[in-house]
């Protein structure tokens, strides 16, 4: 294992983890960065690197949630908005002043649709913008300027949406751009009703027709569409899989040591959050606590062609439970910033142009104009 990497926060809360040789090694291969939101801790990390190390950064957001990738741009679900970010790659190289070109990619808050507590969980990016599940109503749902959200389609067993979590839909996977298959807790259509029987009555739905593909499944999180196939996590079992839906099953490609949340497929790689489990009420009497004497907060890298995992990052203080992991192709140092960060106010972008705008009332010219690129 490295040296523990104590993460730049925003006060006052610390967080603590540690990359063993295998994840730097992986992380130093494959240019990019992971992402991955901690309701439970606020935060939205960036485990980048340059090779040499890696290289942590987390920022607060109140109760972060699902995160999905756009090309440069960013869509978080969290608390009572889902925020869209987008990368200004000109202002990047100059965010800090007396170190130019620390950073190659800079996210900036766009836009922010303000909601409520829908409970958001999975976000999509589909052309025609995000789509979120709504789990406190129970569906899928597109968002509007009028209004806090359009439900678009729910479950057939569900016989209304209605803010009562009947079903728990909290998974969502993406294929050619639109909504394929949803993960629900159960098929259950009243207040709360997925609770009586979490530990198996877990399924996957196909949103094109309804039906019910998979059962059996122990709090299922996380489908993810990639190379022609479908994902999912039997999380409170603490296993990868790989499903057919067609057939109506699924295989165990790894099992791991915590309650599992976040998945991103990069190539032949997985990348799995893994969580502890603190509150009884919900989580307690799942599978994976009889099978593991010590869960772990992470995220682990795994070898979907060998089910092996070839590197572990893990959370040793400040945050026991994951949500989302995804990746950032091609970026090793991002800087990303939320609304209360002050030089997210002097940044300014255009299609043919960006300036960074500072406190001197001195305007900074940045780089050769990229057309096109915000």
């Amino acid at each position: 294992m490295t040296d523990a990497i104590p993460v730049p926060t925003d006060p006052p809360a610390r967080l603590d983890c540690r990359a063993d040789t295998g994840f730097a090694a992986w992380l130093a291969a494959h240019p990019g960065t992971v992402a991955l939101t901690t309701y439970q801790a606020g935060k939205v990390v960036l485990v980048g690197g340059d090779g040499a190390r890696v290289t942590v950064l987390a920022r607060d957001y109140p109760k972060p949630m699902g995160l999905a990738v756009a090309g440069p741009q960013l869509v978080l679900a969290t608390r009572h908005e889902v925020v869209v970010l987008a990368d200004a790659p000109l202002l990047a190289p100059d965010f800090l002043p007396g170190q130019p070109g620390r950073y190659d990619a800079l996210y900036l808050p766009r836009v922010r649709y303000w909601t409520g507590d829908l409970n958001v969980h999975d976000v999509g990016v589909g052309p025609d913008g995000p789509w979120v599940t709504a789990t406190r109503f129970g569906c899928l749902a597109r968002l509007a300027h009028r209004h806090s959200l359009e439900p678009a389609w729910r479950p057939p067993f569900v016989s209304e949406t209605a803010p009562e979590d009947r079903c728990h839909l909290n998974g969502l996977a993406m294929a050619g751009g639109r909504p394929r298959y949803v993960t629900c807790l159960g098929e259950t259509d009243t207040a709360g009703g997925w609770r009586a029987n979490k530990a198996a009555g877990g399924v996957v739905v196909d949103v094109a027709d309804g039906s019910v593909r998979l059962r059996g499944l122990s709090m299922p999180h996380s489908p993810r569409w990639h190379d022609g196939r479908l994902w999912v996590l039997d999380s409170g079992r603490g296993e990868l899989c790989a499903a057919d839906p067609g057939a109506g099953t699924r295989a165990v490609v790894a099992a791991l040591p915590g309650y599992l949340r976040g998945l991103c497929l990069v190539g032949p790689f997985a990348l799995v959050g893994l969580c502890q489990i603190r509150e009884r009420h919900i989580f307690g009497g799942l599978p994976v606590q009889e099978r593991h004497a010590r869960l772990v907060c992470g995220v682990a890298v795994v070898d979907t062609r060998t089910g092996t995992t070839v590197g572990m990052l893990e959370f040793t203080a400040g945050c026991t439970e994951l949500f989302d992991v995804v990746w950032l192709p091609g970026v090793r140092r991002p800087m990303l910033l939320n609304p209360a960060h002050p030089a997210h106010a002097e940044a300014v972008t255009a299609p043919d142009f960006s300036y960074w705008l500072r406190p001197t009332g001195e305007a900074i010219p940045t780089g050769a104009s990229i057309s096109g690129q915000t």
